[in-house]
């Protein structure tokens, strides 16, 4: 682990009732925008359960997820990647995890878009995956702002239409992202 980044969280949302506090580690191999990338998703799937990096203890199942959600008979119900994912990774998670809602969130739409192209000429199952592209512009500035300690508030969020409003170290954003289905 190179860096760690610590969250207080806060939530206005009723429905969404976040932890008090988060710490994101960012491994050799991640950029800011990996650790970005989890805050955000953390935050706009959260749920029950949802865990960061969990190891899964299933031989099964080969993979590392970047966020997860586990049923209680220990089955994924929620499997987001983020960043940089592989079309054969994803091919091979539709078979693994059958159960699961599998989520792809990409910096920026065009990334996103990039990726769709990719999991099209594969040839990959239809109706079984969800990409999110944000901002891009809004992307950048939120990994210009992180800190090893930062203060979050989230104030809202949708898929329908999909807009997110949040508060990181004192910044206001109010952000569209565009989700894909495939």
């Amino acid at each position: 682990m190179s860096a760690k980044y610590s969250f207080d969280l806060q939530s206005q949302e009723r429905r969404r009732p976040l932890p008090a506090k988060l710490i994101i580690g960012q491994n050799e191999t991640e950029t800011i925008a990996h650790v970005a990338l989890k805050l955000l998703a953390f935050v706009l799937f959260y749920r029950e359960r949802l865990q960061i990096e969990a190891r899964l203890h299933n031989d099964n199942i080969p993979f590392e997820p970047d966020m997860i959600q586990l049923d209680y008979q220990l089955q994924p119900k929620l499997w987001i990647e983020c960043g940089e994912c592989g079309v054969n990774k994803l091919h091979k998670l539709a078979v693994k995890v059958p159960e699961a809602e599998i989520w792809i969130v990409k910096r920026s739409l065009a990334d996103a878009r990039h990726l769709f192209a990719a999991m099209e000429k594969g040839e990959l199952r239809r109706d079984r995956y969800g990409l999110i592209g944000f901002d891009a512009t809004m992307f950048d500035e939120v990994c210009g702002l992180l800190q090893p300690r930062n203060e979050f508030t989230w104030v809202s969020g949708e898929f329908d239409p999909p807009q997110m409003q949040f508060d990181l170290n004192g910044l206001w954003f109010d952000a569209p992202f565009t989700v894909l289905r495939f």
